[in-house]
């Protein structure tokens, strides 16, 4: 069972949960930079191909996709299943965008089941920082919403990936293959074991 106590901050109409050494924050159209250049390295792209892009598709994306689609998940809160949300990672003492954290719908999942998911910059690797903001993310999503289980997928030679999902509590479901890609399938339950 998940630790129900997350600070959530709304300053200046910026959501922002506060973690540790870092803070989740909603994406803002000054994080564009910070963000495709994250996009460039292959330690992010070889485990998450679908983030390749232009910096035009990011500019496109921070404005018609991550900022609405962050505002369409407040709006309908309590009742997100159908939402999207994507958060920076910043890490406080720079004040860095050193990564992404986000929780979606995943149509290669049976039932089409929420996704939690995480890419963070290779300098800053091995900190715990991915690990903070996945389980505050969670922490958030089950104190907040009407979700009450989430999904993790990590390819099966990801170490890292697998680690963190582990240590967030969530338990193997199985191997899946999407597309040409073997990944482990793991599911948190907020209340009770997953079935």
């Amino acid at each position: 069972m998940i630790n129900e106590n997350t600070d959530c901050i709304n300053t200046e109409n910026t959501f922002i949960i506060d973690c540790k050494d870092i803070v989740l924050r909603e994406f803002r159209l000054e994080d564009l930079d910070e963000l495709y250049v994250l996009t460039l390295q292959p330690e992010i792209t070889n485990y998450m191909p679908e983030w390749i892009g232009t910096r035009e598709k990011y500019e496109d994306a921070m404005s018609n996709v991550f900022i609405i689609k962050n505002k369409e998940f407040f709006k309908a809160i309590p009742n997100v299943e159908n939402h999207s949300i994507t958060l920076g990672i910043i890490l406080k003492k720079t004040n860095e965008f050193i990564g992404w954290c986000f929780a979606c719908q995943n149509r290669d999942l049976p039932n089409c089941n929420t996704e939690i998911a995480y890419a963070i910059s290779k300098y800053h690797r091995n900190k715990g920082y991915t690990t903070q903001a996945t389980k505050e993310l969670i922490k958030y999503l089950f104190k907040e919403t009407t979700m009450d289980t989430l999904s993790a997928l990590a390819l099966k030679n990801n170490l890292s990936s697998n680690r963190v999902i582990q240590k967030c509590g969530f338990k193997f479901v199985e191997s899946i293959d999407i597309g040409k890609c073997e990944f482990n399938w793991y599911k948190l339950c907020k209340k009770r074991e997953c079935s």
